[in-house]
């Protein structure tokens, strides 16, 4: 099996950490990975900010760039949730019909990571060594647009060391929601203060997620409240080792 790690705009440009732990992690579980340097954006921003016309070249990039690989895998159910919902409809609004073919088979055989783990690899304990206690954030996109259900945590109780502690109102939105947080920063500040309150209620050395946006919206929130919490996204932890 042929991997390709779609390593999302935000990984590369801000959080480079979660791709090298995801390529150590992988590599662990003696999986052959490959990074195409031809992948860029995968049009996120530009659809949901009404731009949609302006993403099809991003499509068509992608679909490129992994042309080659078996599965795609990805640190971000947000991009993913792109990959396998929006890329459909968009490719059906062009009317090309070999576009909506390679588009459909993109979608089929992209993963967020947890998904990737327990539903192709079959893997719960990946080997991991963790000593510190974790509560967990389970992002938007990973609940209501991958349908990740409990994966993410499985895997955190499986890592040698690691205490998961339960967080309170855990699927309640930390109010990143990308450009949401800057055209309506009254309302995300008021959500992120509740997550905030939340996460640190837990006690917990770390908060992590699938997301690393999500986790820059509650780190950041974390750091202005001087609260000992930092945030770690679910790679970083599954690649630690003793």
């Amino acid at each position: 099996m042929k991997v390709g790690l779609f390593i999302t705009c935000l990984v590369d440009g801000v959080f480079p950490s979660v791709g090298t732990a995801m390529m150590t992690l992988l590599k662990r579980l003696d999986i052959e990975v490959g990074v195409p340097m031809r992948q860029t954006c995968c049009g996120q921003m530009h659809i949901n900010s009404g731009y949609a016309s302006m993403a099809l070249p991003l499509i068509e990039n992608q679909i490129a760039a992994f042309s080659e690989y078996d599965v795609i895998v990805a640190p971000s159910a947000s991009c993913v949730g792109t990959v396998r919902h929006q890329y459909a409809a968009l490719a059906a609004e062009s009317g090309d019909a070999t576009l909506i073919a390679r588009a459909a088979s993109l979608a089929n055989r992209t993963y967020e990571l947890s998904e990737f783990l327990v539903d192709v690899l079959g893997r719960i304990d990946v080997g991991a060594y963790f000593p510190h206690s974790v509560t967990y954030h389970p992002t938007c996109h990973s609940l209501r647009a991958l349908g990740v259900g409990d994966r993410p945590e499985s895997l955190l109780r499986a890592v040698d060391g690691l205490t998961l502690v339960p967080l309170e109102d855990s699927t309640t939105c930390c109010g990143f929601g990308g450009t949401f947080a800057l055209k309506n920063s009254d309302v995300s500040v008021a959500m992120l203060s509740d997550k905030v309150a939340r996460v640190t209620a837990t006690n917990a050395e770390v908060v992590s997620s699938c997301d690393s946006s999500c986790l820059m919206q509650i780190g950041g929130g974390l750091s202005r409240s001087d609260a000992p919490t930092k945030p770690l996204h679910l790679a970083e932890i599954l690649a630690a080792s003793k």
